[in-house]
Formats: C-alpha cells, sequence, structure tokens
C-alpha cells in the first residue's frame, strides 16, 4: 500500500481566477501515477496514494490548465497533527468559521496591531489556528498579515476534519 498525502492547491476557483474542475484535477494527479485520488469541494483539496513532490505537481498541473497555483504537500501523519493541533475546538461552535492556515513555514511569533474582539489566534507547531466567529470576509485581522509567510493556505476546519476522515478510511 503506498502512502496517503494531502496536496492543497493556493488559490484555485477562487473570485474571477481561472476554473479548474475536479475530474480533470484528478486525471492530472492520476497522470502521475497517484491512486486512490479524491477531490474535496472545488477549492483544490486532494487526497492520493502514492509518492511525489508538490514541484512535480505544480509542474503537471501548470502544463494541464492555465494556471499555475503553488501545492503545499503534506504526508497523512502531518496533515493529521496540523488538524490534532488545533486548540480552540471547545469555543468553535460553527467549524466553517474556524480556521488552519497552512504554511511552508510557520513563523515564531505573529503581530496582530488591531482590536480583535472575539476573533482568536493562536500559533501552532505546525500551522497558525483560527476562530473567526463573524466569518472570514469580516475578519478584523488584516490579510498583509499572512503575506509574511510563505506559502500559505487556509482550510476551514470542516474541510479539514473531512480530509482527516478520508484519510483514516
Amino acid at each position: 500500500m503506498h502512502s496517503r498525502s494531502v496536496a492543497l492547491l493556493r488559490g484555485i476557483n477562487v473570485g474571477k481566477s481561472v476554473r479548474i474542475g475536479m475530474a480533470d484535477l484528478r486525471a492530472v494527479f492520476e497522470g502521475l501515477g497517484l491512486t486512490e485520488v479524491r477531490t474535496y469541494l472545488q477549492s483544490g483539496n486532494v487526497v492520493f496514494s502514492g509518492s511525489t513532490t508538490a514541484a512535480a505537481l505544480e509542474a503537471a498541473i501548470a502544463d494541464a490548465f492555465p494556471v499555475a497555483p503553488r501545492v503545499l504537500l503534506l504526508s497523512a501523519s502531518e496533515f493529521k497533527a496540523v488538524a490534532a493541533e488545533f486548540p480552540l475546538r471547545d469555543i468553535v461552535t460553527n467549524p466553517s468559521r474556524a480556521f488552519i492556515m497552512f504554511m511552508e513555514h510557520v513563523p515564531e511569533s505573529i503581530e496582530v496591531d488591531v482590536d480583535l474582539g472575539e476573533e482568536k489566534y493562536v500559533l501552532g507547531k505546525h500551522a497558525i489556528h483560527q476562530w473567526i466567529p463573524d466569518g472570514a470576509l469580516d475578519s478584523r485581522v488584516p490579510a498583509k498579515v499572512s503575506k509574511s509567510f510563505g506559502l500559505v493556505t487556509v482550510r476551514n476546519l470542516r474541510t479539514v476534519d473531512t480530509l482527516v476522515e478520508w484519510l483514516d478510511a
């Protein structure tokens, strides 16, 4: 049995960006010899078996579509560690408004110089964990805060929990 992994594509099918169909995206992964390929939603969440690199995925996607999204690739154990680390579950009333900010390199600290109100941000070992009760679009934290972290892609807790279930299936 091959190892399981999660590929998180950054910024596809959002706003006016170029659309990528999930069946077509699965075909790209399968074309690389990857198996058990499943996509979740339309936002670039892919669970698969096999071995590849983020660079190989980025190149194959760029060859197949008129867009070249960055890919954050995590092994099943890495992804599950991030999900298990989420420290705000006891206050989350809507998992669609709880977020995990996945990144290549987690900063040692974050500076947020605004009144957060009920928003919570916790710097974890593997990610930044967020609770934004009014929703991401109404967040009090400027988007520029995460721009300094390199490759960052955010998923809500409902999506993360679903991908963990798929990894365990």
